[in-house]
């Protein structure tokens, strides 16, 4: 029996922090390209289709072969507005043309950096592993919560419960710990629908490398996605 995924890119029209942000040029391409490369690539997807508000996007989307079938309402495009209703949305209108899908993965044009391999193997590890979801997380390195501190009312450090056991312990010695990374949240169709949850009960994690882990939110991590790849199309002279 065949396992149907639906693809949602999520790309909203209005951005304060970098304006036109999932269109914004990035080496000379429009910032949603990467993530059409990468659906382009899947073999697993069933289909995927763009959820957004603006006919803008709309525009560039269709010019990378993206499946526009819908403008998302504009109550589920304000900055407040959560993921799931958004995905809710779009699974209701395809059900109305009498489509089924057994899980809904969110692909966040923020993330450009995921690859076709992502999409397929977080596919292949929910369906055999019987997960509620597949997320992707991060290492967090260098950035442990263990090494975290608080500020006092009077400026002066304090150690939060979870600190390491003595000032300067060697990362090896903490436990693994890890961090949302946003290209890939695969999430059951039921779980997203009965539970209103991306994330379920059962959750699986689909691991990046760091050297990957670019999430688009500010002018800043935009400079450094472009840089990491700009080096990633370098060739040894």
């Amino acid at each position: 029996m065949s396992f149907r995924v639906l693809g949602v890119i999520t790309a909203r029209g209005g951005s304060k922090g970098i304006p036109n942000k999932n269109i914004v040029p990035i080496l000379g391409r429009p910032l949603l390209a990467y993530t059409a490369d990468a659906v382009h690539g899947s073999r697993l997807l069933t289909r995927c289709i763009v959820s957004t508000d603006s006919a803008d996007i709309a525009t560039v989307a269709r010019t990378l072969g993206l499946d526009v079938p819908f403008l998302r309402p504009v109550e589920l495009a304000q900055d407040a507005s959560p993921t799931v209703p958004v995905l809710q949305d779009a699974v209701r209108r395809l059900e109305q043309q009498g489509e089924r899908f057994d899980a809904v993965m969110t692909l966040q044009p923020t993330s450009p950096l995921r690859r076709s391999e992502d999409i397929d193997g977080a596919i292949e590890l929910l369906r055999e592993s019987g997960a509620d979801s597949v997320i992707s997380f991060v290492d967090a390195g260098e950035k442990h919560p263990a090494r975290m501190k608080f500020l006092d009312a009077e400026g002066f450090v304090a150690d939060p419960p979870f600190a390491e056991s003595f000032e300067g312990q060697p990362r090896q010695q903490l436990p693994k710990i890890y961090l949302r990374e946003g290209s890939i949240y695969l999430t059951r169709t039921q779980v997203l629908m009965q539970q209103n949850s991306l994330k379920g009960a059962r959750c699986r994690a689909w691991i990046v490398p760091g050297e990957r882990a670019v999430n688009i939110d500010t002018p800043f991590d935009l400079f450094l996605a472009e840089q990491i790849m700009r080096c990633a199309q370098c060739q040894p002279v």
